[in-house]
């Protein structure tokens, strides 16, 4: 597998956690802003990492599309939505993530709609990262 290296001008931003005790711990952001109790999916009542990265997927996701919007002189629907799902599988004793965005443009022309979910997942940092490592299905609804 090859590590694409990019020079980079600048870092925006660096989250910063602490996670202890794994699928059954906790975790916590550095300025405290983050506190979540962690369960291994399906038991125990904290969250898991899959839905802690479907959230973050989904919330960059929108932000990217915002930005192609703009790009086409375009605003993005008050009521956009993304509803993520991120499966946590396995094949043989392997573990793996696959993913689908269920994107919400509510008014919006479907050929427009696609331009800007096209444009979105090249430039969203989630879609760039799982890109060639994942299964992603993006579904227009």
């Amino acid at each position: 597998m090859e590590l694409t290296v990019r020079s980079i001008d600048k870092v925006l931003y660096t989250a910063q956690t602490h996670t202890t005790g794994g699928r059954d711990g906790q975790s916590k952001s550095s300025d405290e802003r983050l506190q979540v109790k962690l369960s291994t999916p399906g038991t125990g009542n904290g969250t898991n990492p899959e839905q802690l990265f479907a959230a973050g997927w989904s919330a960059c996701f929108i932000g990217a599309m915002g930005l192609a919007a703009h790009k086409m002189k375009l605003r993005l629907p008050q009521d956009t939505a993304v509803d993520a799902e991120v499966d946590l599988a396995t094949a043989g004793e392997e573990y793996f993530l696959q993913a689908r965005l269920n994107i919400h443009l509510p008014g919006l022309d479907k050929e427009l709609a696609q331009a800007i979910v096209e444009m979105a997942h090249q430039t969203c940092p989630y879609s760039k990262a799982t890109s060639g490592n994942i299964d992603v299905e993006l579904n227009l609804v």
